[in-house]
């Protein structure tokens, strides 16, 4: 009937999502749980994914994987049924459900010995890539692909452009010594990229070469992205402040940087001790203590 909209597929939805959202920092990531997906939605009108379908879909990944990983997945079918409805009015209704409540992991990180035993282990491709990362605290795809173009060895400085940022947006790498030191030594090896093995960047880091090390260095429940929070962690611990942390790590919000917030125990010791000898916490002031049971 005339004014009635046509009915769309969960195929086309996916098309046109992809096609929207290209620029992604994880679109291939979108691909993949969209080909698990597709099992279950392939032959489905946008209109008949309803609340119990979803329910169902979530609870069979979640089965055969984590509430998190799960969560990934209704998270992506939610945007693009929101997008379905609110940028091409091709639905009316987006059904309503929730995300399985996810326990709050504790930050991975290691202890300069710890690190050094890691290093040490690993092949000289893998190792010089790790100390970067230790040193800068970039992420993998930021220095796997990292450029010569986008280093300034002189001023000790590099770059990550927006198309190339997880918050899509460009930051400045301050390369201290130990970065400058591992960029020196890769230079000559290839004319385009800091960081290659057989003539090309290493995509892969998490290899059976990777998993062999951290168990050679005694080291478990460790992942590459670990090197991140290590890098993360030091920085606290010694002094800087999760505002700096924030620029430096390029992360897009204040939010992000608060899981590091406790490891600054250390470095507010000296503020804790601001009111030592006051009155009302001076232990030999029993009057002052009297006063205080009393309120």
């Amino acid at each position: 009937m005339l004014g009635e909209k046509p009915r769309r597929t969960w195929q086309e939805a996916v098309v046109r999502w992809l096609a929207d959202t290209q620029e992604k920092a994880d679109h291939q990531k979108d691909v993949g749980k969209l080909k698990w997906l597709d099992t279950y939605l392939r032959d489905r009108y946008l209109d008949q994914i309803d609340r119990d379908l979803i329910d169902e879909i979530g609870r069979i990944k979640r089965a055969e994987s984590s509430p998190s990983t799960a969560n990934r997945y209704l998270a992506l079918m939610r945007a693009i049924l929101r997008m379905a409805r609110n940028e091409w009015d091709w639905i009316d209704k987006v059904p309503h459900f929730r995300l399985y409540r996810e326990p709050q992991k504790r930050v991975r990180w290691l202890r300069p010995k710890e690190a050094d035993r890691l290093l040490k282990e690993l092949p000289p491709h893998l190792e010089v890539m790790a100390r970067f990362s230790l040193a800068t605290g970039l992420r993998q795809r930021n220095v796997s692909y990292l450029r010569w173009e986008q280093v300034n060895l002189a001023t000790g400085m590099a770059w990550i452009h927006a198309d190339q940022s997880k918050s899509r947006k460009a930051f400045a790498v301050p390369l201290n010594q130990d970065a400058l030191q591992v960029l020196i030594g890769q230079q000559g090896q290839h004319p385009e990229y800091c960081f290659t093995y057989h003539g090309e960047p290493v995509d892969r880091t998490t290899t059976k070469a990777w998993y062999k090390a951290l168990k050679r260095a005694g080291i478990s429940d460790f992942r590459w992205h670990d090197l991140r929070h290590t890098w993360a962690s030091w920085h606290v611990q010694n002094g800087t402040s999760l505002y700096e942390l924030m620029e430096l790590g390029g992360w897009s919000s204040f939010e992000m940087v608060l899981r590091y917030a406790h490891m600054a125990g250390e470095h507010l010791r000296k503020a804790a001790g601001h009111v030592d000898g006051t009155v009302l916490t001076h232990p030999r002031n029993n009057k002052g203590l009297r006063l205080i049971a009393s309120l």
